[in-house]
């Protein structure tokens, strides 16, 4: 079991798997991020904190059953010569769902919260989060645990790059999540990511495959040119202010 310690390839390998499963874990970081911000604020740590311990435990579940997810692959049937197995399923399944949930996210947020009777502004329940992000956690999941096991072969190594790659984004996952909810221009451009990412899964599940690299790397750039945006932003706030500031204190 702990032949792999030797073995200069497999800490390679965990290297490479840790960095991997950290980068296919930012769109699971995001969605947690949007749905956690619709309960209050004092639930929204501990529902993130268990959004990302179920995408660990799913992913190990899924590892620890190599087998059966390596069957989940086999064919089940053909449409228009392609064939469709339990993988395809469950990809476009979580693809549309994906979709979905972003596109009814972005109408929400051109709409005023709802309120209840009493004028106090109405949040998700706790249950209702946790199942949608744990929906989503299994997609997410059986496409990470796939790739991991094309990556290494020594189930340990898995196992470790996984947990580490959690660890990791939990550390993240507060300042990324109170990062998109200061900026709402930012969670609109995360919502849209999210939205290739369920076409890209569709895809997927299609076999059309969309190197997740060119979506990663269009989210960055438009991300970057949303910072730049901001900064420009804040430093013209900050000129109207001073500007405001020296006008009354000439009028004094």
């Amino acid at each position: 079991m702990f032949d792999w310690i030797a073995s200069p390839e497999a800490w390679i390998a965990l290297a490479t798997l840790t960095a991997l499963e950290i980068v296919l874990g930012i769109d699971n970081i995001i969605f947690i991020s949007i749905l956690v911000a619709k309960l209050p604020e004092e639930q929204r740590d501990r529902a993130r904190k268990l959004g990302l311990g179920l995408a660990m435990l799913a992913r190990l579940a899924l590892l620890f059953s190599i087998a059966w997810v390596m069957g989940l692959v086999e064919p089940l049937f053909s449409i228009f010569n392609r064939e469709i197995s339990w993988r395809d399923i469950i990809l476009i399944g979580g693809g549309l769902f994906l979709i979905a949930k972003s596109t009814h996210e972005i109408h929400d947020s051109f709409e005023d919260p709802p309120e209840d009777a009493a004028g106090n502004i109405v949040t998700k329940s706790f249950t209702a989060v946790l199942i949608q992000i744990a929906i989503l956690d299994i997609v997410f999941s059986l496409d990470s645990v796939i790739t991991a096991v094309g990556l290494a072969d020594h189930v340990p190594v898995m196992a470790i790059a996984i947990i580490i790659a959690v660890l990791v984004m939990l550390l993240a996952s507060k300042a990324i999540g109170e990062f998109v909810d200061r900026n709402p221009t930012i969670k609109i451009l995360a919502l849209s990511f999210l939205i290739m990412v369920g076409m890209a899964l569709i895809g997927e599940g299609l076999e059309f495959h969309v190197p997740k690299g060119y979506i990663y790397f269009a989210m960055a750039f438009s991300i970057l040119v949303e910072l730049i945006n901001i900064k420009l932003r804040d430093r013209h706030s900050k000129v109207i202010k001073l500007h405001k500031q020296f006008e009354e204190d000439n009028q004094g």
